[in-house]
């Protein structure tokens, strides 16, 4: 679980980067060079020759989904939104998570769905009354593909790697950035106005440090971490970043907001992760001590 708590923090500082340094990049480039900085990063590590074709392509197709689509329209979204919004917008993805792990069970999970409505609410206490109206629907039509497609990729991931312990996450995990690659490098080759494009040198740190540390070094440690808990804990992490993201802006942004909203609903966040966490024995499972 300290993967996704550590992930969450690092995450919580990309919203205000990107809609304040990548301003005016083309967004359909930034997904491609973000998610090919990743892909670099995992390379040397990717070992499949444990794994058989098959599932190598299953991986690829996760990749495109959860990563190649999610950045395509997570990052266009931010044209439409401001920073803020995109991430008032993204508290419906833990609905997305249980909701999809029901479908793929055929079974519906009462409690599961009960923390994820529970985080939904902690995190609308904290940002909800500050949304704006500028190109609302389009943007929010946006940021449900992303989060759709973050949710079904990433309990796609943890149900395909479940009967295969002995399966290292870095051993295989490129495979997945090698999927968003190829969906964004060509979403970018039609979209991008390649002879206009210029960045200026705090544009390419962003983007390295993006590519790099949010992304390559972040997915890798969130879906190895989405194997070591259950769903409820997944859905609660997907909006733990927003309370963070809020604090963060405070404290090294300049932004402002309400302090008693920010730790009402942030109080209601992390409430709902140990209620799913924490078993009728009183005893606290592994997982909160890994």
């Amino acid at each position: 679980m300290i993967y996704l708590w550590l992930v969450s923090i690092l995450w919580a500082f990309s919203f205000s980067m990107i809609k304040g340094v990548l301003t005016g990049v083309d967004s359909f480039f930034v997904a491609f060079a973000r998610l090919f900085i990743s892909l670099l990063v995992l390379l040397p590590f990717m070992r499949v020759k444990s794994v058989s074709k098959t599932m190598r392509w299953r991986l690829f197709f996760i990749g495109m989904l959860q990563y190649g689509v999610m950045y395509i329209a997570y990052i266009h979204s931010f044209r439409y939104l401001q920073a803020y919004e995109v991430a008032v917008f993204t508290i419906f993805t833990p609905l997305f998570v249980t909701a999809w792990d029901d479908i793929a069970r055929r079974k519906f999970h009462q409690k599961h769905a009960l923390v994820a409505l529970l985080a939904v609410i902690g995190t609308a206490i904290v940002v909800w009354q500050n949304i704006g109206r500028n190109d609302f629907w389009w943007g929010f039509f946006l940021v449900q593909i992303s989060n759709v497609a973050f949710a079904v990729g990433q309990v796609q991931y943890k149900r395909l790697m479940l009967p295969f312990p002995s399966v290292k996450d870095k051993d295989v995990f490129a495979l997945l950035f090698a999927g968003g690659v190829a969906i964004t490098l060509l979403s970018s080759l039609v979209f991008t106005p390649w002879r206009e494009l210029s960045l200026s040198t705090p544009q390419w740190l962003t983007l390295f440090y993006l590519g790099a540390i949010a992304s390559g070094l972040c997915f890798f440690l969130w879906n190895m971490g989405a194997r070591k808990v259950d769903v409820g804990s997944l859905a609660v992490f997907n909006n733990l970043k927003i309370p963070l993201a809020t604090t963060v802006s405070l404290l090294f942004f300049g932004e402002q907001t309400d302090w008693r909203t920010l730790l009402l609903g942030g109080m209601i966040v992390v409430a709902a992760l140990f209620w799913n966490e924490y078993p009728k024995t009183g005893k606290v499972p592994a997982a909160i001590e890994d």
